[in-house]
């Protein structure tokens, strides 16, 4: 039988941001008894990894945790194709990838986030070239609302529709991804940016490497950039000069946890993060918020937000920008569109930040900003179906994999599917 445990004691997400409201908590040993449990089942969600901010995962039926489940780690080395499990986290696929002399082309910041659910959320990493990760998905198993196993193939009517999908169309028990081969990464830091640099060069400055990050606290010239370079690289980077030792995100974290720099080669996978496995990634006790912007709008966007610096600095631990590849996926904050990401790390002070996220929301409305799925948004459901031209059809997919709704949640009909 299946692992159970009462829901009473209380259940939080990574951050601690978000207390889960389940009435009961499960952790499946097979799939038999994943498939059996939704089928009896009115209300289910699965939890990941808990690196979402706000309730896309929350339900008040039964939540369901896929660790349990045998962890497939399959590899099809002719086509280069990975087959995993749902539970498995990037830190442990990106090992048994570089094993095989294979990898993914772009991670994520963080590798303690699992697969499945960065992939349903539209999470990236950065880089002009590099799309959302779930750009590497080229099948998927998911168990709908009846119980019953579906397999989905790039190349099937609405597959686009079906990667990118909140939750909302089933629970997803395995994944199989494209790796490329296995390629060596040097990662530099640039501290002291000038900001009307970084505007004036903006374009420049994020197709500098394979994947760029430019941190800021939104005032002054205190941008610091993060390149991870195929090539190595010397002298000044756009008016920044190269840090004298290991940096950290967080102007006041520890450089031990980030991954290697000063330009020291090393595997891709410790690499892209800035994280390393084997540490706490950032904060852990934080709100975290980001917005897609059209690239060509990027520079006006960042001085939009640059204007607000006085505003964010009480609640505002740091910023980000990446860039980020369009893609196909009807729910992907890239969806046919380049995108500049704006991302802001908050304190976990969720009256303090709501205001300012309000006046920021309200000042990036004329860029069309798209909020981040798994992050902490105010936008209109009736916003967000302006903003996702498939939210419709989405809709529509959804009704079709889960008549019964078993997999909805108050989060996916009334923020997302309430503007339709």
């Amino acid at each position: 039988m299946a692992e159970q445990t009462s829901a009473a004691e209380p259940i939080r997400n990574w951050a601690g941001n978000v207390t889960f409201t389940p009435a009961e908590l499960h952790r499946p040993a097979s799939l038999t008894e994943l498939q059996s449990l939704v089928a009896r089942h009115e209300k289910v969600k699965v939890l990941g990894t808990g690196h979402s901010f706000n309730r896309i995962a929350d339900t008040d039926g039964a939540l369901v945790s896929l660790r349990d489940l045998p962890q497939v780690l399959e590899l099809d080395t002719d086509r280069r194709l990975v087959r995993l499990g749902a539970g498995v986290r990037y830190g442990e696929l990106a090992a048994f990838l570089h094993a095989h002399g294979l990898a993914l082309p772009n991670l994520g910041s963080l590798p303690h986030i699992s697969v499945a659910g960065a992939c349903a959320t539209g999470t990236h990493g950065s880089g002009d070239a590099n799309p959302v990760l779930a750009a590497a998905v080229r099948a998927q198993r998911l168990v709908t609302g009846d119980g019953e196993l579906v397999e989905l193939a790039a190349g099937d009517p609405d597959f686009d529709g079906t990667v990118v999908a909140l939750g909302a169309l089933g629970a997803v028990t395995e994944l199989t991804l494209q790796a490329v081969p296995a390629f060596e990464l040097r990662q530099y830091v640039y501290d002291a940016l000038p900001f009307d640099q970084l505007t004036a060069d903006l374009a420049e400055i994020t197709a500098a490497a394979h994947s760029v990050s430019l941190f800021t606290r939104w005032r002054g010239d205190a941008v610091q950039a993060w390149l991870k370079s195929r090539e190595p690289r010397t002298g000044d980077f756009h008016g920044a000069r190269p840090a004298d030792g290991p940096r950290h995100p967080m102007p006041d974290g520890d450089a031990g946890s980030a991954t290697q720099q000063l330009g020291v080669p090393g595997p891709w996978h410790r690499r892209l993060p800035h994280f390393r496995l084997e540490f706490t990634p950032s904060h852990g006790e934080e709100i975290q918020s980001e917005y897609f912007v059209d690239r060509a709008h990027g520079a006006a966007a960042v001085e939009t937000v640059r204007s607000l610096g006085e505003l964010l600095a009480p609640v505002l631990l740091v910023g980000e920008l990446r860039t980020i590849a369009a893609d196909e996926f009807w729910l992907s904050p890239c969806y046919q569109r380049d995108r500049l990401a704006l991302h802001f790390t908050w304190a976990r002070d969720p009256a303090a930040v709501a205001p300012v996220l309000a006046e920021l929301e309200r000042r990036l409305a004329e860029f069309d900003a798209v909020p981040h799925w798994g992050k902490e948004f105010a936008t209109a459901p009736h916003r967000l179906a302006e903003l996702h031209p498939r939210l419709a059809d989405f809709a529509a997919l959804a009704r079709r994999f889960d008549r019964a709704g078993t997999f909805g949640n108050d989060f996916l009909h009334r923020r997302v599917l309430g503007g339709l």
